[in-house]
C-alpha cells in the first residue's frame, strides 16, 4: 500500500477519479496501484511524482522500504 501516495492526493483535493485521468489509465486501475494490488512502474512514479512536483523517492521510497521488510 502506498500511504504517502494516498495521503498527497487527498492533502492537494485530488480525486482517484482525476489521477486515473491524468496517467490515462482507469479509476480501477490507479485505486489499485495505491493499496498495492497492483505493481507500480517505474515510469509511472515519474509520472505520478511530476504531478505533485516532487521525486518519486518522497512519495515511495518509505513504503518501499516497509514492503520489502515483509
Amino acid at each position: 500500500m502506498y500511504v504517502k501516495l494516498r495521503q498527497m492526493r487527498k492533502e492537494h483535493g485530488y480525486t482517484c477519479g482525476y489521477m486515473a485521468n491524468i496517467l490515462n489509465i482507469t479509476k480501477a486501475y490507479y485505486s489499485q496501484l495505491e493499496t498495492g494490488a497492483r505493481n507500480l512502474s517505474y515510469h509511472r512514479a515519474i509520472k505520478i511524482a511530476q504531478i505533485f512536483n516532487v521525486k518519486p523517492d518522497e512519495i515511495f521510497y518509505e513504503d518501499h522500504l516497509k514492503n520489502r521488510l515483509k
